[in-house]
């Protein structure tokens, strides 16, 4: 009998949990703000974290940020370029399907991380749709990894094309980064990250508001994102 009630107080907040948009609640702020600041610490000491092109980032306008994904730290490095006071507008899109299953990762997820649950599988428009909703309003930020999932090699894989459909034809700003050192770090696999030089370098900002969304444009802003996410890699691989 205490079993059945535990698992279905479970299923009630991971419920709560999953909804979206969530509504303000002052102790989830700061609690959010708290364990920004020691993640934010910890990524100083134990990976000597750096973030490159800071300057870059719009001031109060909604944009865009999108980046390679090789590690769980790379949302966590994003997260950390912003400024304290944009965190409960920033939105990491996350996989429903893994980060939203289960109390605990959900509780981290949704509390910790405002992560937005999107849809990979089914319901991809619908997921799309919140993201313009979310871009159609002042002051929010969204992070996308438009590889879709976690590297398992390092290389950037292919960004798919939703990338391209919630960007074109809509005015707002977006801007390519590329996270150097977590796929050594914290690879897929691991369960604890290991200590190592990370850094974030933010590209300059983009616009696709003339682009239309046939299949083919969407695609090729899919592809001329990712180009320019490399493009960050290599070049700082250079100097």
């Amino acid at each position: 009998m205490a079993q059945e009630a535990s698992l279905t107080f479970e299923r009630k907040t991971v419920a709560r949990l999953r909804r979206f948009p969530r509504e303000p609640d002052q102790f989830v702020y700061g609690l959010r703000l708290l364990v920004a600041l020691v993640i934010r610490g910890l990524l100083r000491l134990y990976n000597r974290f750096e973030i490159v092109g800071r300057e870059h980032l719009p001031n109060d306008e909604s944009f865009v940020l999108v980046a390679n994904h090789s590690s769980h730290l790379d949302t966590l490095c994003l997260l950390a370029a912003l400024p304290l006071r944009r965190l409960h507008r920033a939105f990491p899109v996350a996989a429903e399907d893994y980060f939203f299953r289960g109390l605990p990762r959900t509780w981290f997820a949704a509390v910790v991380m405002n992560a937005m649950p999107f849809a990979r599988q089914i319901r991809v428009r619908e997921s799309l749709f919140i993201c313009g909703q979310l871009l159609a309003q002042p002051g929010n930020v969204l992070i996308i990894f438009p590889e879709g999932t976690r590297s398992k090699t390092g290389e950037t894989q292919l960004f798919k094309s939703g990338i391209g459909a919630l960007l074109a034809g809509r005015d707002v700003s977006v801007l390519p980064c590329y996270v150097q050192g977590t796929f050594r770090a914290w690879p897929k696999g691991r369960r604890l990250p290991r200590p190592g030089k990370v850094r974030l370098i933010v590209g300059t900002a983009r616009n696709y508001a003339g682009r239309g969304g046939e299949k083919s444009e969407t695609g090729a802003i899919a592809r001329e994102l990712q180009r320019a996410v490399q493009e960050l890699g290599e070049n700082r691989a250079t100097r």
